[in-house]
Parts: structure tokens; sequence; C-alpha cells
């Protein structure tokens, strides 16, 4: 039987404990740990730059790719004897934990390095680190080794202005792999520098012989923007959502809705970026589902058959968050959350009334804003109870799966190819002989499709012309839609001039807008504009879309001294195929009209309203523009 008695209890000292357990210090020894180091260092430059005491701060990675040495213009870290140890303040920072100037009021109004380990933690994990300071008229060097002191703190000469500058190795019997990369350095840089606007911030890599400085004056409206391009992210509104709060705690927001199908919210504290959020992040978020919601039942705007979800509300969302505050309350060394509970309510009341106010006085971006959501909560509700049955019916990874009725064209997935969606087998018979083969595909429709409005994918897809439809675009629906898989440039939807066909259209582009929204919004729906009539007046040909077009003609070009042949087709099926290629698919001489959402809201009520369900809505439509009905053809 084993004994286990005081002996067998060990005392770490010093930095001892960080050496043996690193990982509860900086979360690892890969490479997430390892630049760990660098930012603790980091910090404390940044530190010094918050406070206003230091506008420029310098990274400088050695040839050896191993080491790095960090600077600024601060005011430097003390040199004179600290009371309780008898040791120098720079000597007790670097080799005592929990040592620091943060923890008492005055020194800091905010600071990211709050727990006085950041620099004792990087000492005791380098195989070497040296400390030079300016201050008082004098440099002050001391050097390391294993978070040991070397030899004592010692002045090597006079110097002009102030500022701290760190050397350091991380420890190769601490890390399997010391190697710094240089991008995440640098992206890191850069991101202090939208943070701090007007803080001058230099990486030197001098493997590659470069050197940059970062200094944005916008600061996070320059860093937004940024964020946005690199995720190719096209903007709802082009003028962000910029707010600036002043008093403690300081804020600092810019918020922009994209056509992104994700939320993007980067947030900081104290300069830290908090990768796992926190109560900053929740009272963001609450704040902004209140005014948005406020927004839209002031204005009525609310969607009929549609519930908006918070998560509705922030699709498409990009963002930046910086807050900076006294008394901070990280989650661990590594500060990548922040629990603060005070900061959810703060965070709350003070984006709730900003937002609200800007939406209010920018009715133009507050519609396109509410449009945007209004669709995310349409493609939501739309896939909700189908995802499975989409995933399996909107496979078209060959040919072998496009539908047999499909006339398909000998180069899809070409820019300039196009499918045309036909009303009829008559029709598509026509179509076929008139195309161009190379870059035109035909897709015949029986008769008239479901009317979509409200429906689920599940029973959308029922309806075999649709199922058809979505098979042969290859984009598939809702969450499993991508553009990039369209198989076509162009979708043309193809329908009769008359009543009948105006009313089809309507019902593909109801099917279009519910269920494949992007379609759109990326300009690749259509509208063929077919002849309703055939002009004849001596030896030429006029062809009239519709009865205002024929008159128009007539007057212009007959106008009583000719006489002129009038020919109504009763559809496309019975053009022959010469001339609907002459009329409607030949590009050079064919009318297209493209499919655009001029306003979201209007768009999305109007659909709702003539195709929804509640035949009110369509009476009252039907009543208000009696007037500016014509007489019908019977």
């Amino acid at each position: 039987m084993s004994t286990y008695t005081a002996k067998d209890i060990t005392v770490l000292e010093g930095l001892e404990p960080v050496r043996k357990r690193p990982g509860m210090y900086i979360g690892g020894v890969g490479a997430t740990g390892l630049h760990h180091l660098v930012w603790e260092i980091l910090d404390n430059a940044v530190d010094e730059a918050m406070n206003g005491f230091a506008s420029n701060i310098a990274v400088t990675l050695h040839a050896d790719g191993s080491s790095i040495t960090v600077s600024d213009d601060g005011r430097g870290i003390p040199v004179d004897k600290h009371a309780a140890t008898r040791k120098s303040a720079l000597e007790v920072i670097f080799t005592v934990l929990h040592a620091g100037g943060k923890f008492e009021q005055g020194n800091y109004k905010t600071a990211g390095g709050l727990h006085g380990v950041g620099a004792s933690v990087v000492n005791a994990l380098s195989s070497e680190l040296r400390a030079s300071v300016k201050r008082d008229g004098a440099v002050w060097e001391m050097s390391f080794k294993r978070g040991k002191p070397v030899a004592p703190l010692r002045k090597t000469g006079p110097a002009r202005g102030s500022g701290t500058t760190v050397y350091f190795h991380p420890d190769p019997t601490i890390f399997p792999k010391v190697e710094f990369d240089a991008a995440v350095v640098r992206e890191r840089l850069e991101i202090v520098s939208y943070i701090h606007k007007g803080v001058r911030v230099t990486f030197e890599d001098e493997a590659e012989k470069t050197k940059v400085a970062f200094e944005h004056q916008e600061g996070l409206a320059d860093y937004l923007r940024k964020i946005v391009a690199e995720r190719n992210a096209k903007p709802v509104h082009e003028t962000a959502f910029v707010h600036a709060r002043d008093t403690a705690p300081r804020l600092d927001l810019v918020l922009q809705w994209t056509e992104a199908t994700d939320e993007h919210v980067r947030s900081y504290v104290n300069g830290i970026p908090t990768a796992s959020g926190g109560t900053h992040e929740s009272g963001l978020r609450a704040g902004l589902g209140k005014a948005v919601r406020n927004y839209i039942d002031t204005h009525n705007l609310s969607p009929k058959g549609v519930t908006l979800s918070a998560e509705d509300i922030r699709e498409g969302l990009t963002g930046v968050l910086s807050l900076f505050i006294e008394e901070p309350q990280f989650q661990g060394q590594t500060k990548d959350r922040l629990n603060n509970p005070e900061i959810l309510s703060v965070i709350d009341s003070a984006v709730r009334p900003a937002l609200e106010h800007w939406l209010n006085h920018n009715p133009t971006i507050a519609d396109a804003v509410v449009g945007r959501i209004i669709l995310a909560a349409r493609a939501r509700e739309a896939s909700r109870a189908a995802q499975a049955e989409v995933t399996r019916k909107t496979a078209t990874t060959g040919r072998l799966n496009l539908p047999g009725k499909l006339s398909d064209c000998t180069s899809p997935g070409r820019e300039d190819s196009e499918l045309f969606v036909v009303e009829g087998d008559s029709a598509g018979g026509s179509a076929k002989q008139g195309r161009d083969r190379v870059r035109q595909a035909i897709l015949p429709l029986r008769g008239k499709v479901m009317n979509t409005e409200g429906m689920t994918f599940a029973k959308v897809l029922e309806n075999k012309e649709l199922a058809d439809l979505v098979t042969a675009l290859g984009c598939g629906m809702g969450k499993t839609f991508e553009l990039s898989r369209l198989r076509y440039g162009r979708v043309i939807i193809l329908a009769d001039a008359d009543s009948d066909g105006h009313h089809i259209a309507t019902l593909l582009l109801t099917f279009i807008y519910r269920h494949l929204p992007h379609l759109i919004t990326g300009g690749k729906v259509f509208l063929a504009q077919p002849p309703l009539y055939r002009i004849d007046i001596g030896k030429n040909t006029f062809w009239a879309l519709d009865d205002a077009h024929r008159d128009r003609l007539l007057k212009l070009y007959a106008n009583g001294r000719a006489h002129a042949d009038i020919t109504r087709f009763k559809g496309l099926g019975e053009m022959m195929p010469k001339v609907l290629w002459e009329t409607t698919l030949n590009p050079k001489t064919r009318r297209l009209l493209r499919v655009e959402i001029l306003d979201q809201v209007v768009t999305d009520r109007v659909i709702n309203e003539l195709m929804g369900k509640d035949a009110s809505a369509r009476f009252r439509f039907i009543m208000d523009r009696a007037e500016e009905a014509q007489e019908l053809d019977v």
C-alpha cells in the first residue's frame, strides 16, 4: 500500500509554475500559444497608447523567424527600487507573477494587461529576453534566461525621450516549433491600428526585408470596409452605421448589413480580440434586435405570414465592436471572452436608441435593411421543414440527374449560356427548333405551375414542374443554395404575351423570389418579351408587344395612308421556329427585361397581398385600380 504524506507535496516557486504548466497561461504550446507571447508584450505597448502615453508601436520579426522585438514610445517601465522587494520595478514585473502597474486606479484608465502575469509569463517561457527602457534621460537594460535574471539592471547610456523595447526568443524546450507566422503578426498589428485610430504601428520582417506602417484615421470605419471586401459580401446599404460613445465605458461600433448568409461581428475589449464573445456581444445583439423591431413596428412593416427571429435580423450583418472599460473580467489569461455582467445592459441601452435614431433618419437605408431581414425570415421558414428532402432532390452532380424534358445546350456553365423556361410543350417545341443549341437550353413546363406563396420547400418540390426546374438550375435551394453552382449565365422566363402568359410568369417569379431569391439579387433572372402582334405594312414587318405598342406602330407607320395586315398570336406555339428566333431568342434582335428588386419591403408586401391566401387584399387591390383596367378580349 503506497503512502501519501507531506513529502509528496511539491511547492513551485517564482515562475516555475508557468514552465511546468504553460497551457494554463497561454492556452497551449502550439502555434496559438506561441503567438500569444507576442500579444502579451504587444498589449502592454497598446495600453500605453490607449491611455495617451504613446503614439508609435514597432514590431520586428527577426531574420531567424523565431525571435521578436516590440517597442513603444510610452513612459517606459519604471526602473526605481520597489519598496517591498528591494529590486528594480522592471525586474519585479518580469520575474514575479501578478506584479504590474494596472492594479491601482490612476495609472491606466483602461488596459488589456490586467492580471500582471503577461510580461513574466513571456519571460518564463523564453530562452532569452532583453528589456530596454528609456526614461529619466537614460537607457536601462536587463537580460533574462528562462525567467531568471542574467545580471542586475544597468544603465547603458544617455537617452532622449521615453519608451520600452522588449526582445524575446521563445524556449524551444517548451515549444515544439518556434517559428512565428509573419502574416498572423502583421494582421494583428493592422487590427491594432484600426482600433486605436491615430496610433502608428510599424511591422518589419527582416527575413523578407519588408517594412510596413499602419495608421487609420477613420478607425473602425476603415476596418469594416476591409472586412466586407475580404468576405466578398455585397453591402445592402452603402453607408454604414457608426456610433461612438466617449463617456465611460467608451464604445466604438460600426455595422453594415450585407447579402452574406451569416453574421460576422468582431469584438474587442481594451484592444484585445474577444473571439469567444461575451457580455458585450450579448448586449449588442439585444440592443440591435430591439432597435430594428421598434422601427418595423413603428412603420408598420411587419410581414404577413412570417415571424421575424433574432437570427433573421442579424443575417448578413457585418460589424466591429470595440469597448474600453476599467475593470474587465476576462475568462482566463487568454482573454478571449468578457464576463462582466453589468456590461450587457450598458451596451444594450447605448446601442438601441442610437441605431433606432439612425434608421428613422435614413429611411432608404432602413427599408433596404428591413427588406433584407424579411427575405431572410421567409427563406428560413421555407427551409425549416424540408432540408433533407431538398438535399436529395436538388443533387445535380452530372447530366444523368437532369430532367428528361430538358433540351440542354452543349455548353452549360458558360457565362453566356441561357436557360429558357417555356410555357407549354408546343412552345417548347418551337423554341427547341429555333434556339442556338450551343448556348441556349429549353425547359418546357406543362400548364400553370402552382402558387408557392407561403408554401414550404417540401410542398413546393412535390410539384414535378418546379422540382425539374430546380434540378435543371443546379444551384440548390435554401441553405444548400450556391450561386456558383448555377448551370447557366441567365434564367429567362418565356411565356405567351397574353394575360395567361403574364399569370404564368408571375407564378414563376413568385417561386423564384420566395425560394431562390439570390438568383434575382445576383442579376440572373430575365423576362423574355415575345410579340403579341405581327404587323405587315407594305414590305415592312413590325412586331408589337401589346395593344398599346400595336397602336403606336400603326400611328407611326400607317396613319391611314397604308394598309396594315395585323396577325395576333394565340401563343408561342403558333410561331414558326424561325420567327421565334428572330423576335425572342436572338440576342441581337430580342428584348429582355432584367428582374430587379428596387424596394424589398414594397415587393414583399405586394407579392404577399396578391399571391397570398388572404383574398381581401387582392379584392382591395383590384377595386383600387378598377379604372386602370383595360377591356379584355373574349
